[in-house]
């Protein structure tokens, strides 16, 4: 398999022919979404997930399927037979990839804001995108993406995120807030400069790809 980076929470995994995007928000090129053979959204806050995009896609590809949340199912005129709404537990075979969706719900911004919906995918056995949240499936992960900075977390919780799930290897994504400061900083306490894990991290920049 080969993992592309797309920008912010967006990434594209593929397999020859096959293409599986997940999370093509907002701050991402639309692009991504060119010659995909399904979506995977996680939850529905428009860095993740723009509808109009979305249906846009699915107007002009008959076969496009799209797996996500029950919330953004509804959002996508309600679950059918190119939309579905999968939870926490289910495993699936989505363009031919071993699909397995863990967790429920978004991460705490503030108690005072209502959470969302959000379920993370891990695809092929090997890469795991957790959308926003912390969530650790509970099985060997090659390859973690882990959100690097967001209104919801600080840099010790993401260490001890990447700790938690012990994968392989792990590349940045939601990193669309940060400067090129920020995004060094962030590197050094996951790296040489931190308190350390046990996974290797690295930052695919938009564009970029990396077999699996």
């Amino acid at each position: 398999m080969e993992l592309t980076k797309h920008g912010h929470a967006c990434v594209v995994i593929s397999d020859g022919d096959r293409r599986l995007v997940v999370d093509p928000g907002a701050w991402t090129d639309p692009a991504a979404l060119e010659g995909a053979s399904a979506v995977l959204v996680t939850h529905e806050h428009p860095d993740h997930f723009v509808g109009d995009r979305l249906r846009a896609a699915l107007e002009a590809d008959p076969a496009l399927e799209v797996w996500t949340n029950p919330s953004v199912a509804e959002q996508l005129d309600g679950p059918g037979s190119r939309v579905h709404a999968v939870g926490d537990g289910d495993a699936l075979t989505v363009a031919g990839f071993d699909v397995q969706v863990h967790g429920e719900w978004h991460a705490v911004v503030h108690p005072e804001l209502p959470r969302v919906r959000n379920v993370g995918f891990l695809v092929g056995g090997q890469v795991f995108h957790p959308g926003d949240a912390f969530t650790v499936p509970g099985t060997p992960v090659a390859t973690l993406l882990v959100p690097l900075h967001a209104p919801w977390s600080k840099a010790a919780e993401v260490i001890d995120y990447v700790r938690a799930v012990d994968a392989d290897q792990a590349f940045a994504v939601h990193d669309g807030l940060l400067n090129d400061t920020g995004l060094g900083l962030m590197a050094g306490l996951l790296g040489e400069r931190g308190p350390g894990t046990p996974t290797p991290y690295g930052r695919l920049t938009p564009g970029e790809a990396v077999e699996l």
